[in-house]
């Protein structure tokens, strides 16, 4: 079996400034090493071929057939390792590669993919997908591996998702339009905890059930949710056609239909929190890049 010749893209680099000047002197200083170096490297590349790439003189300096050979694929082997490495480079730094995004449609107004497309911006080689859903499905759907990162609202602890801070934000009371408040300039949470409730399934988590009704809660009491549904916009709408009332985050409500009244929450102080989620082990480049990108 043939011994593949060793050599390494150095060589290749002065192998080719030496046979596109046809001239050592020219060649060294396009390199900017000296010329004996260069001259010893082109006989270190000739002794691991076996074959002369240059006819030397003392006035000058010309290709072998050999050389002539090596001339073009040569160029074509350092350019395309250039690309290669450069794309690693690219990964590593976290500019090339794809990035998986989910987000919470009562988020959108707020601004987070205004923020993917300054990253977007930023980075035009990272192909950037987008998908919708709700909190809980869509950290499912991060510790799955099949998204990279999410807005999500109010979501439960869990030691295997880091959470960033994005935006903190009021609730807000929602009523049908013919409901007893609904010529009122505002509330008290607590008058609603008789009335049915309109509200996500448990599914959607813990602290987002908690969050949502503790405006609500009075004396202990929580409210009874009659009508579940997946999104906002359902939620709403179903309040608006009077199966309920319901409590909700200010941006969540701002395509409410016209059958809803919304109502401020008086002397309350609870939050709903949006929040960036990733992978706790996940430290690649390419997330670091989104966040400093996004902040």
């Amino acid at each position: 079996m043939n011994r593949v010749p060793d050599v390494d893209l150095k060589h290749l680099r002065a192998f080719l400034a030496v046979a596109d000047e046809l001239h050592f002197g020219r060649a060294a200083d396009r390199l900017r090493i000296a010329q004996p170096a260069l001259s010893q490297q082109i006989r270190r590349t000739e002794r691991e071929l076996g074959v002369d790439l240059f006819v030397r003189t003392s006035r000058s300096v010309a290709l072998t057939p050999a050389g002539r050979v090596l001339q073009g694929r040569a160029r074509s082997l350092v350019e395309l390792a250039e690309r290669d490495l450069d794309e690693v480079v690219r990964v590593g730094r976290g500019e090339v590669g794809r990035l998986d995004v989910g987000f919470v449609v009562s988020a959108l107004p707020l601004g987070p993919i205004e923020r993917v497309q300054a990253f977007r911006a930023r980075y035009p080689l990272v192909q950037v997908g987008l998908t919708e859903g709700y909190s809980s499905r869509l950290l499912a759907r991060l510790l799955r591996g099949e998204l990279d990162l999410a807005i999500v609202r109010d979501p439960d602890p869990d030691p295997a998702v880091r959470f960033l801070p994005f935006r903190s934000e009021r609730f807000v009371a929602a009523v049908p339009r013919g409901h007893r408040f609904a010529h009122r300039a505002s509330i008290r949470g607590a008058e609603l905890v008789d009335d049915p409730f309109v509200f996500f399934p448990p599914e959607a988590g813990t602290v987002a059930t908690e969050r949502n009704t503790a405006p609500v809660m009075t004396a202990g009491r929580r409210p009874e949710v009659v009508q579940e549904a997946t999104t906002w916009a359902t939620v709403l709408h179903l309040v608006g056609a009077g199966l309920g009332v319901t409590v909700a985050p200010e941006s969540a409500t701002l395509a409410a239909p016209d059958t809803v009244v919304l109502l401020p929450l008086e002397g309350d102080e609870h939050r709903s929190e949006l929040v960036w989620a990733m992978r706790a082990d996940d430290d690649r480049e390419i997330l670091r890049n989104f966040v400093a990108a996004t902040e």
